[in-house]
This record gives structure tokens, C-alpha cells and sequence, in this order.
């Protein structure tokens, strides 16, 4: 990414992760598509209601994974053959351990996590089924990721993409054989979904071990390095705290939701599955531009590196409202895909017509936040996030249901949200641009 045109070189980065995003999102829509038209709308509520928690625990772990790729990415533009393989192993062995924890944590505290959240009686059960065996996959989850942060850092996002490939197709295939033909409930959903994270997560580790280059794995050298740990965690560790805070916040939301009855959860539910497609051009652009300006910084290429930021923000900003209208004219048939029941679509084509429409937003805050990151200013996505996404939304919500007891309300708290991130970061990226991205004097 260090060589070629800029505008080329970020878009064939970022398409395979498109992609890849998109069959990774598969999961969770297959479980829901099969749960909601075989089970019912309860079970699907109980599906699709979990995306909040399950991101709130595994998100801190992914974010440092970021943080770690930036590092990993900064050594391998500037052919530090000393430094890159500490960072690989010491990331591949943080995985492990990583993973074990989130297995352990989510197993234990899934049912007092939901009651906290305030799910209904009616879904309870299946939802605590469903996640309980999804975090038994807690290490296939991980592992996935802490490769694919690797391989996107050296400048590869096709092979992520084809082991999803492979996984999604399993994940299908699984979930109607569970589900539809074996009658496993929504546990079978969640054992379709453990197995192709674990296809996914084998498939990335094994290449790691063969591929050429400083970044390849070797099973002996597989170790925390505390040094090289103490520098992962200060670039990764502000991510990490972001996406949860990020995911509380959504837990906080899907909480007020579930206040409204099981088929407010179930549309609102379906709107997030739908919306988890929507961004992912939005999250790709930003992850491209997290490897580029790393990359570059790492290779001294300032100019390169601002030219690049300029067209990533257009880019993903245009394809992000694009999309946002889309859903917004087929909103209705859309949510359908998902269940049959008019109540069910009727909510979730409320929630979609009040937050697409402001996509562009969301698009701008994720791709100056990558930039940031890729810079090193990891510290200022995670301030911004913390205040408007996190402070600012769980604030509205809880002021705003208790004055007006409309799930409207609820819905309205992400564009106001996008808004003031959007404007902090055009803020400091305005004023701190030369700083943020080096100097070419």
C-alpha cells in the first residue's frame, strides 16, 4: 500500500474486507433468516437481540487486535524484520489467552447479563441457550480475528475473505440442517454458528504458518513478548475500551428496547442485521485507511498519506448514503426477509426510516477514526466515542423514554450521536491534520 495509485491501492485493499465483512455478517442473518421463519418471532427476538452483549465482550479484545495491527502495520512498511515477528507472536499468543477468557466470562455471566438488560420473560431461555453456546467459541472468535489483524496489516485482505467464504457457506448449510431439518432450536443456530468461527479461525492459523516473510508464525516462537505486549496494548488498548464502551451504551439501548415487548425486539432486531450490512463499506473504508496510513507513516510517505485519508473519507462517506437510501425505499420488504408477522416489519421499518437517512454521518465519524488510528492517536477515537456515543447517548435515552415513552425516541439517539462525534472529529482533524499524519518538512 506504500506503492501505486492511491484511490486503486485503498480500494482493492478494502473491497476483499468488504466482502469478507459481508460473509462474516452472514452468521448472525442466517441464524435469524432460519430462527425467525422456522421458530417464530420469540426465538428470533432472542437471536437477534444478542448482537449488543455479544460485541460488548468481545469487542474490548478485537479493539486491541486494531491496535495491535496498526503496530504490526508501522513495522512492516518500514522493514523492521527484528520488531515485526515479536509483534506477530506476542499477538498470536495475547489470542489465545484472550479467547479462553471470553469463553469463560461469557458462559458465566450470560443470564445475569440478560437480566440486567431487562429481557423478557417469553425469550429469556432461548436467549441465554443461544449465547452460552455461542461464547463456547469464545477462542475460534478471537483467534480469527488476532489473524485477520495480521494479515490486513501486511496488506492482505484477500485471504480473510476466502476462509470466510468457506466459513458462511458451512454456517448456511448447518443452520438449516440444525434448525429446519433436526429441530435443534436456537441452539442448533449457535452450534452452526461455533463450528465455521472455528473453520475460520484453523483455516487463517494455518496459513500464518506457512506463508514467507517476517510475519509467519512459528509454533515454538508462539509467546507473550512484555515489551512488545506494553506497546499492543498502548495503541490497542483505547480501541478495545472504545468498542465496549460503544457496546454498552448499544446494551443500554437494546435494554430500553425490550421495555416496548418481544415484538419491538424482534423488528428492532431485524433492523440491526439489516443495518450490520449496511456498514459494512463504512467499517472497511475505515480499516483500509487504519493500514494505509500505517503503512505510510511507517514508510515516511506523508503526502501519500494525507492524499489517501482525503479520498477515503469521500469515498466512504458517498457509498454510505448510497446505501442508506436503499434501505430507506425497500426498507419494508427488506425487514420481511426476516419475518412475516406486519407488527414485526412495521417496527423495524420505523427504526430503519429514522436512522438511514444519516448514514453519511456514521460513515465520516468511522473513517476519521481510522485515520486517527493509523496515525497512532488512538486516544482521541476512544474520547469521542466515549462522550458521544456512550455519555451523551445513555443520557437522552434515559431522559427523553421517561418524558416521552415512545421507542421513536430511542431510535432518534443514533443520528443525534453520529452528529456530535462527526463534528468533534472534523474538529480536531482540521486543526491537528499536519501532527496527525507527520510532516513532510
Amino acid at each position: 500500500m506504500i506503492e501505486g495509485k492511491i484511490s486503486k491501492s485503498i480500494i482493492l485493499f478494502a473491497l476483499p474486507i468488504l466482502l469478507g465483512n459481508l460473509f462474516q455478517q452472514l452468521y448472525n442473518v442466517v441464524d435469524s433468516i432460519v430462527v425467525g421463519n422456522v421458530l417464530g418471532k420469540e426465538a428470533l427476538a432472542a437471536v437477534s437481540s444478542t448482537g449488543s452483549l455479544i460485541n460488548l465482550i468481545v469487542g474490548l479484545i478485537n479493539g486491541i487486535f486494531v491496535g495491535a495491527g496498526v503496530i504490526i502495520a508501522r513495522y512492516y512498511g518500514a522493514k523492521n524484520n527484528k520488531s515485526l515477528p515479536k509483534a506477530v507472536h506476542t499477538t498470536i499468543a495475547f489470542g489465545f489467552i484472550a479467547g479462553i477468557i471470553v469463553t469463560a466470562f461469557g458462559v458465566i455471566f450470560t443470564p445475569w447479563l440478560l437480566k440486567l438488560m431487562g429481557t423478557p420473560s417469553d425469550v429469556f431461555a432461548d436467549s441465554v441457550t443461544y449465547l452460552r453456546i455461542y461464547f463456547t467459541g469464545g477462542i475460534g472468535i478471537v483467534m480469527y480475528n488476532a489473524c485477520v489483524g495480521i494479515f490486513q496489516a501486511i496488506g492482505d485482505s484477500k485471504r480473510p475473505l476466502y476462509y470466510l467464504i468457506v466459513a458462511a457457506i458451512t454456517n448456511v448449510v448447518l443452520d438449516i440442517l440444525f434448525v429446519a431439518v433436526f429441530n435443534f432450536g436456537v441452539g442448533g443456530a449457535a452450534v452452526a454458528t461455533v463450528i465455521s468461527q472455528f473453520i475460520s479461525a484453523i483455516l487463517g492459523f494455518i496459513k500464518l504458518t506457512k506463508v514467507d516473510g517476517d510475519y509467519k508464525i512459528y509454533i515454538k516462537k508462539i509467546k507473550i513478548d512484555g515489551e512488545m505486549l506494553k506497546i499492543l496494548m498502548k495503541m490497542g488498548l483505547p480501541t478495545g475500551i472504545q468498542n465496549s464502551i460503544v457496546a454498552f451504551a448499544n446494551v443500554i439501548v437494546q435494554s430500553n428496547i425490550n421495555q416496548f415487548g418481544s415484538i419491538a425486539m424482534a423488528g428492532s432486531g431485524s433492523y440491526s442485521k439489516l443495518e450490520g450490512f449496511a456498514f459494512l463499506p463504512i467499517t472497511s473504508f475505515s480499516v483500509a485507511l487504519t493500514t494505509f496510513i500505517g503503512q505510510n507513516l511507517g514508510a515516511k510517505q506523508y503526502d501519500r498519506a494525507k492524499q489517501g485519508a482525503r479520498f477515503g473519507i469521500i469515498a466512504g462517506v458517498s457509498l454510505a448514503q448510497i446505501i442508506g437510501i436503499i434501505i430507506w425505499i425497500f426498507a419494508p420488504k427488506l425487514i420481511g426477509l426476516f419475518n412475516s408477522d406486519p407488527a414485526v416489519i412495521e417496527q423495524g421499518v420505523i427504526r430503519a426510516r429514522i436512522i438511514c437517512l444519516f448514514y453519511f454521518l456514521l460513515a465520516l465519524s468511522h473513517c476519521l477514526s481510522g485515520i486517527l488510528r493509523g496515525a497512532g492517536k488512538t486516544n482521541i477515537p476512544m474520547i469521542v466515542m466515549l462522550v458521544s456515543w456512550c455519555l451523551i447517548r445513555i443520557a437522552y435515552i434515559t431522559i427523553m423514554v421517561k418524558i416521552i415513552p415512545d421507542i421513536r425516541v430511542i431510535f432518534w439517539a443514533y443520528p443525534l450521536t453520529w452528529f456530535i462525534s462527526s463534528v468533534a472529529f472534523l474538529v480536531y482533524y482540521k486543526k491537528n491534520i499536519n501532527n496527525a499524519l507527520g510532516s513532510s518538512s
